[in-house]
């Protein structure tokens, strides 16, 4: 597969910093975040690589020159002014679909699993999709539980609760996808082809944990080093098995006010942000995992549920912090209430304490249970967590009677961080 990173912007946000230097050569922990791309795609297989520069092009072209000492095939299209994020690739030769990233993104990811997802849903353009830190000042985008792109939010003029999922900047791309929405001069990637094209039905994002990060602020770079000396983006490959903590919602995340069916019941319990953003910070996959039988019971419907969730997300948000799942059961096993779904009136193996919500996470996030953790303020929590194979964390004064063996006890979340 053929890479374009686009390396031609100005980096205005790191020229303070930078004055001298254009933003693909900061160095990020001694090393230039372009230097990086190139040995993470030529760990994946990625060698025939185009670099777009128009800002302090010669800087960059000099720096790398064919590529050969880097073990990949460098090629350079200068623009002799800005053409925007994508008025350059129609300019190149591009025959079959190609990884198109932004030359500030720091990342480590199974590409053989994203062009997979890509080549299934013969899509015209895969988004690498994740939650992020920051929200509140990104895009982000709505998508169908297939990850069919809905519609992009910009953060202009943006209100109401909305799930935190962000496109990272990195996305393989047809060459169709350039003929049916071409242009001449400057274009925008969004605005110009990714926004029309899934109102067409074209876009699908690949939702990942896995690391991508762009380094283009100060506070970001910053971020990003600690990251790299933790070694968190190869920990996070998917080819690497995870730690995660999961997560319970009423009671542990939020204020239990009972059954939660709309999303003005939910608020967050104090300093429950914060000790999401350490589980982040710490490299631990943030899972919530909830039953939620008010669907079965007709007293909630999927659509309210999710919006309940976009409000969990995005209040999360604010103190940023990231769920990278989240998972529910539906069902409930008792008849008997009024609108009732017959359907969803079962005994299921993903109830709690019943561990497949658990279960089924591990083998989609590749999760080992063994170091991982389940929290909530129930014997249903704790016992989820011993027939899941992970270690129980009980919130609250004192342990229930009949709470499973090695069962930790803390009275929030913030403890629990705090020590584990």
């Amino acid at each position: 597969m053929r890479a374009v990173i686009m390396a031609g912007g100005r980096g205005s946000r790191m020229a303070a910093l930078f004055p001298d230097i254009p933003k693909p050569l900061v160095p990020v922990a001694g090393k230039p975040v372009l230097l990086r791309q190139l040995e993470a795609l030529r760990m994946q297989g990625v060698s025939d690589i185009t670099l777009v520069t128009c800002h302090m092009a010669e800087q960059i072209e000099a720096a790398f020159g064919s590529g050969e000492a880097y073990g990949v095939r460098l090629t350079c299209y200068r623009e002799d002014s800005p053409l925007g994020t994508a008025g350059a690739l129609y300019r190149l030769d591009l025959q079959e679909d190609f990884l198109l990233l932004g030359a500030d993104i720091v990342f480590d990811f199974d590409l053989r699993k994203m062009l997979a997802f890509h080549k299934k849903n013969g899509a015209s353009a895969t988004l690498f999709a994740h939650p992020n830190s920051h929200p509140a000042d990104s895009t982000l985008i709505e998508a169908d539980a297939e990850g069919r792109v809905l519609r992009f939010l910009p953060k202009e003029g943006r209100t109401g609760y909305f799930a935190n999922l962000c496109n990272a900047g990195i996305q393989i791309i047809s060459p169709s996808l350039l003929k049916r929405f071409p242009h001449t001069g400057r274009a925008d990637l969004d605005r110009d082809i990714l926004v029309p094209a899934s109102a067409a039905g074209l876009v699908y994002a690949y939702k990942s944990y896995e690391y991508a990060r762009d380094m283009g602020t100060p506070q970001r770079l910053k971020a990003v080093e600690a990251d790299l000396a933790a070694g968190l983006p190869q920990a996070k490959n998917a080819a690497n098995q995870q730690r995660a903590v999961f997560l319970d919602r009423d009671g542990t995340l939020n204020v239990n006010n009972g059954f939660i069916t709309s999303p003005a019941q939910l608020s967050l319990l104090p300093g429950v942000g914060d000790a999401v953003r350490t589980i982040n910070e710490k490299g631990f996959l943030a899972v919530l995992a909830t039953n939620q039988p008010v669907i079965a019971r007709g007293e909630c419907t999927e659509a309210t549920l999710r919006q309940i969730h976009n409000k969990l997300e995005t209040l999360l948000g604010e103190s940023g912090a990231y769920l990278d799942a989240i998972c529910y059961c539906p069902h409930h096993p008792d008849k008997g209430y009024p609108g009732e779904i017959p359907a969803l009136k079962i005994t299921c193996g993903c109830r709690k304490p019943a561990p497949g919500l658990l279960l089924t996470a591990a083998r989609d996030m590749n999760i080992d249970l063994s170091s991982s953790y389940m929290v909530g303020d129930s014997w249903r929590d704790v016992q989820t967590a011993a027939n899941a194979g992970c270690t129980p964390v009980f919130i609250g004064d004192a342990l229930p009677e009949n709470a499973p063996a090695g069962t930790l006890l803390f009275p929030d979340l913030t403890a629990f961080v705090k020590v584990v």
